[in-house]
């Protein structure tokens, strides 16, 4: 199933049930998956390894070098998982040597226009809206929601199941299972639809949410908020993932609760 008007590589690895459209071009050293479609005027670059049964839409361009001046043309990859569905003129970059691949995990939605830089982990059932941008190094966890024309910049880690109001300008990390909005960037509650929907327990969802009333809320600075949470918070796989997060944060997590 691959037009004649399309470029394929020889060397490409092309599974059975792949539907390649007219005006494609597939560099060298490419994987695609089973039942993968990639529509028109997309371009794939060397490097690339896509999953099954994803969806690539018009403009689309994937594993082009990085926008690093660092970059020297080592050999690096970008990987798209199973189930994603990339749409009109995504941008994504390959890695550097710092992390050898950019990544995108399973049942990614990534909207138009969407660019992720260099070395960026993007985890499986995430959202970017439109326009969401990534600077290099970027982590988001799993089925993280980034609101349209979120900006977010380099090494910045966004929490699994976290969401992100459109338009935000992300410079601080982003912990678990929390939303995300103002500018600056702020604590504005728990996730707790987002978690329902995923099978979140109340009890775990109001667990999580007396953990950041700590953290976030009653005006701790952040070491004596973490000491409380320990001592007052029964061990839990949230509560000791927030806990990891926070600690490991490098950049600096968000501002607490803003009344104003």
């Amino acid at each position: 199933m691959i037009q004649p008007l399309a470029y394929v590589h020889p060397s490409a690895k092309i599974a059975e049930n792949v539907v390649i459209d007219p005006f494609v071009t597939i560099h060298k050293n490419v994987e695609i998956g089973e039942g993968t479609w990639i529509g028109p005027n997309v371009t794939i670059f060397e490097g690339v390894r896509i999953g099954k049964n994803c969806r690539i839409f018009p403009g689309a361009s994937i594993g082009a070098i990085p926008q690093d001046l660092k970059f020297e043309g080592e050999e690096t990859l970008t990987l798209i998982g199973d189930h994603v569905t990339i749409r009109e003129y995504v941008t994504i970059n390959k890695g550097t040597k710092a992390l050898g691949y950019t990544k995108v995990g399973n049942h990614v939605l990534l909207m138009a226009y969407v660019h992720l830089a260099h070395d960026c982990v993007v985890e499986d059932y995430c959202i970017l809206a439109n326009s969401v941008q990534l600077a290099g190094h970027v982590s988001v966890g799993e089925a993280a929601i980034l609101g349209g024309a979120a900006l977010v910049h380099q090494f910045v880690k966004i929490g699994k199941h976290s969401m992100i109001s459109g338009g935000s300008l992300v410079r601080k990390d982003v912990p678990p299972y929390t939303k995300a909005a103002r500018e600056p960037l702020s604590y504005e509650g728990v996730n707790s639809i987002g978690l329902r929907r995923r099978g979140f327990s109340n009890e775990q969802i109001n667990a999580i949410q007396d953990i950041y009333r700590i953290l976030f809320v009653k005006g701790y600075n952040t070491a004596t908020a973490i000491k409380l949470i320990e001592t007052e918070i029964a061990a839990s796989r949230e509560r000791d993932e927030i806990l990891q997060f926070v600690r490991e944060s490098d950049r600096g997590i968000m501002k607490g609760y803003i009344t104003k």
